[in-house]
């Protein structure tokens, strides 16, 4: 599923090619592509059919496209596989093509929502002052975000009696971290994903952030992570960071620090991958 990266990647495209144009007509080609738009397909077509787009905006995960004349805005729930596309209007049409928005102006492209396995999808919502759709008001600053508040994000971690990585992916404690850049920050900052957070001190804190942010910021330098054609940004192009991951996926592989094989334990239904020598297990996991 993408994280905060490829998100970010998504909504700098949007940004790019969505921004400021007209919706001319749209089309909703599967159902469930708006099953979160209760309404429906023809109230969410007729909802935007004429209204002018805004500058795409972005919390953790969570990527939404305002619609500048009506208070709302368009949510969109990527899921495991789903893809925004901006291609050109004569382009064949893709064989997941789901939602498709067309333009009324002479710039020759349209924004295609496709999505193979149909978790994802994209609805309307009303936003508050802030300009956040109301159903992700709940969700928490991103790490990547000038607000960020460390010192809160200190207090809640020593506050929430659980283990670092479950912290991490907490999105009411901070948004956008997912598995993969969990395990990447935690091996960066030699901390192991069952360590207990009531014991971090200020300075461990700000650390692992730091690390959270670095290794964000060098995924969104090279596009993000792709490990399979599913995730792509707005032009269908992939991203390399899983050429550099240091943690993720390196099961059996030398750690790149001290050369030990990494390992991989089943975690809350995923893996987390770990160094045993520089990640050392909490006494309290022995």
């Amino acid at each position: 599923m993408p994280e905060l990266p490829e998100v970010e990647v998504v909504r700098r495209g949007l940004e790019r090619w969505v921004a400021h144009r007209t919706v001319a007509d749209v089309d909703v080609l599967h159902p469930r592509a708006v099953r979160r738009h209760i309404a429906g397909g023809e109230d969410f077509a007729h909802r935007l059919k004429g209204q002018l787009l805004g500058t795409p905006s972005r919390r953790g995960k969570y990527l939404w496209i305002p619609v500048e004349t009506t208070g709302t805005a368009i949510l969109a729930h990527l899921g495991m596989s789903g893809q925004l596309l901006v291609q050109p209007q004569e382009a064949a049409q893709e064989k997941h093509l789901r939602i498709r928005l067309r333009f009324d102006d002479v710039v020759g492209t349209e924004l295609r929502f496709v999505d193979q396995r149909t978790f994802g999808g994209l609805s309307l919502h009303d936003t508050g002052a802030d300009g956040l759709p109301d159903v992700i008001a709940h969700i928490a600053r991103d790490p990547l975000d000038p607000l960020f508040d460390d010192e809160a994000f200190h207090g809640a971690l020593r506050r929430k009696r659980t283990t670092i990585k479950r912290a991490l992916l907490d999105q009411s404690l901070i948004s956008g971290v997912g598995n993969i850049y969990a395990d990447e920050a935690l091996w960066r900052a030699r901390v192991h994903y069952e360590r207990p957070t009531a014991n971090f001190t200020r300075p461990r804190t700000a650390e692992l952030l730091g690390h959270v942010r670095d290794v964000m910021n060098a995924a969104l330098a090279v596009g993000g992570t792709s490990f399979d054609s599913l995730y792509v940004n707005v032009n269908g192009e992939s991203g390399y960071f899983d050429r550099s991951l240091d943690a993720y996926g390196r099961e059996g592989e030398p750690c790149r620090r001290c050369t030990t094989p990494m390992r991989r334990r089943p975690w809350m239904n995923r893996s987390s991958y770990f160094c045993p020598t520089c990640q050392r297990t909490p006494r309290a996991v022995l």
